[in-house]
This record gives structure tokens, C-alpha cells and sequence, in this order.
């Protein structure tokens, strides 16, 4: 048996990705104040146990633990010496914990500054700090790239230039959406319109949306934007919502929707258009697990497995 290419794979139907990492990091015996992405080095069992978590779950993916793995960010930790292995790490440990039969994609997530001319960041800069990352992650064998949790165009047309620099596997893009009076924006000010716009044409495989400080009714009307803006397109959408709106529990940030409603939220969420599922903040394995069986159930393409036999 040889695993399906996933650019192959997604276009196949309903294709599940994982929950939220760092909350669940931290449920595993993870320390809160310890940096997440050096985990994959230190305390390799406890990232594993995450991921089989969510592919016992029923996830067709992981991400990798690298959401703050590069060289800027990381530099943060004192840690940017070692983007290079942290990221390859992470990748092998992901492709070892999902097994050879699902897939592993590589996490990218953002620098945490501004380019110039808001901040300090020049764009090699940040081009050199996404092509490290890259780089190890391919050395880790992933399948494809996942941009995520992004807020500015010009900062993840750097992050794609990096990873189309490298390879020609799928890259999915996700940004992160507030309430803008009676619209959504990123905390940069960007629509769905113009995102799709804007990034379609830099030939990547799929768009759409993740975190952010929306409710579950928000997150629907953000998939029927996404699929109105992509109408025409053959550029998949992907949709990883939040548990529900944030809200403060004392100094603690919390996100009360259960698994069964998630689920319910997702389905209506996949009815607008959206193809890959998962879940950001707020979500658990019993989050993906819910959403797995409610619509596969519905949709059985989502059963297809994610690997063709040697002899067809």
C-alpha cells in the first residue's frame, strides 16, 4: 500500500485535519511556560500522545507543533539556532504518530511582528525565517503546508514564496477573523474577498479561515463568504473554528461549546462549501471525534481512504 498524493486526496471529498494543540500540549503533562515548538525535542512522548489523540479521532491530518517555529519567533526562546531541527523533529515525530496511512502537514504560523513599514521586519528577513522553517519541515517528510492564524496578505504571500521556493506540495492558507461592525475582518483589515483575490493566483491549494474571536453563527456566515469569493475557483475551502466565542472565566480564557454542538456547527459550516475540516482553539480529540462520525455519516466520500492500493 503507498499513501495517496494529498493533492489527489483532498480533492476526493470531505478530508478531516486536527483540534487545538496547545491546550491539549498542556492536558498531556506539558508545563505552561514552556515553549511549545522545543517540546518536539525535550519531550517528544507528550506531542505523540497529541497526535494519535486526534488521528484515534478520526483526523486525515496533523499539523505539526511548529506553529511559532521560526527563526523569529523562536529567537524569542533564544531557540532560532535550532529552527532547523525543531521543525524537522516535529515532522518526523507527526509522520510516526499518524502512521504512514494518514497525512502530516507542516505548520506554519506567524512571525509575530510587523513588516516594514509598520514594524521592524524587513521581507528577506521574514523570507529567510519561513525558508528555514520550510526547509526542516521537508527534511521531516511532510505532505504539504498549512499558512495559518495569518492576519496581513503581505505576510503570507512571504510565507508562500518560501514553501513554492522549495517544493510544489499543497499549500492551504488560513486567516484569523474578528467581528467588524456588521462584517468580519482580520485584525489587518482583511475581507474574504480580498484574501481570496489575492491569494488564489499565488497557486495555492486551498483558503479559508481559523481562530479568531467569532461565534459559531459568525463562522457559518464566514464559510458562505469564502464559498461566494472562491465561486469559480478551483481552490478548496478549509474552515478550523474555534469552540465558540471566547470568553474570560476569572483570568482564565475559555470556550464552552461541547463536541455534539461543534459538530452540528461544522456540518452546517461544510453544507456552505467548506471541504477541509478541523477545529482551533477551544477544540479537542472529542471535538474532531464528534465531527468525524456526524459527517461521515451524512457524507461517506469522507470514508475514502487515504491511500491506493499498489495494484490500480
Amino acid at each position: 500500500m503507498t499513501r495517496q498524493a494529498l493533492k489527489n486526496r483532498l480533492r476526493e471529498g470531505l478530508f478531516f485535519l486536527d483540534g487545538a494543540m496547545g491546550t491539549q500540549l498542556i492536558e498531556a503533562g506539558a508545563a505552561s511556560s514552556v515553549c511549545n515548538e522545543l517540546l518536539n525535542l525535550q519531550s517528544p512522548q507528550i506531542v505523540g500522545s497529541v497526535h494519535r489523540a486526534y488521528i484515534d479521532a478520526g483526523a486525515d491530518a496533523v499539523l505539526t507543533n511548529t506553529f511559532g517555529a521560526n527563526t523569529i519567533s523562536l529567537k524569542r526562546h533564544s531557540l532560532s539556532e535550532k529552527t532547523f531541527d525543531i521543525n524537522k523533529a516535529a515532522a518526523l515525530l507527526a509522520r510516526q504518530s499518524a502512521g504512514e496511512n494518514k497525512y502530516v502537514l507542516g505548520d506554519i504560523g506567524p512571525c509575530g511582528q510587523f513588516l516594514q513599514p509598520l514594524g521592524d521586519i524587513t521581507e528577506d528577513e521574514l523570507l529567510d525565517a519561513f525558508t528555514i522553517q520550510a526547509e526542516g519541515l521537508l527534511a521531516g517528510g511532510v505532505d504539504g503546508f498549512i499558512i495559518e492564524t495569518m492576519t496581513a496578505l503581505e505576510e503570507i504571500e512571504v510565507a508562500v514564496k518560501a514553501v513554492k521556493s522549495l517544493c510544489d506540495l499543497p499549500v492551504l492558507v488560513s486567516l484569523a477573523y474578528d467581528p467588524a461592525g456588521s462584517q468580519v475582518r482580520t485584525m489587518m483589515g482583511v475581507s474574504p474577498a480580498a484574501a481570496v483575490e489575492k491569494l488564489v493566483p499565488l497557486g495555492i491549494t486551498a483558503i479559508g479561515f481559523n481562530c479568531g474571536t467569532l461565534d459559531m453563527a459568525g463562522y457559518i456566515a464566514l464559510a458562505k463568504d469564502y464559498a461566494s469569493a472562491l465561486k469559480g475557483s478551483d481552490c478548496l475551502l478549509l474552515a478550523e473554528p474555534n469552540a465558540g466565542r471566547p470568553h474570560l472565566e476569572g483570568a482564565k480564557t475559555v470556550y464552552s461549546l461541547g463536541p455534539k454542538d461543534f459538530a452540528d456547527a461544522l456540518a452546517q459550516i461544510h453544507s456552505a462549501g467548506a471541504t477541509i475540516l478541523g477545529g482551533c482553539c477551544g477544540t479537542t480529540p472529542a471535538h474532531i471525534a464528534a465531527a468525524t462520525a456526524a459527517l461521515r455519516r451524512i457524507n461517506p466520500v469522507a470514508d475514502a481512504p487515504g491511500f491506493l492500493c499498489d495494484y490500480f
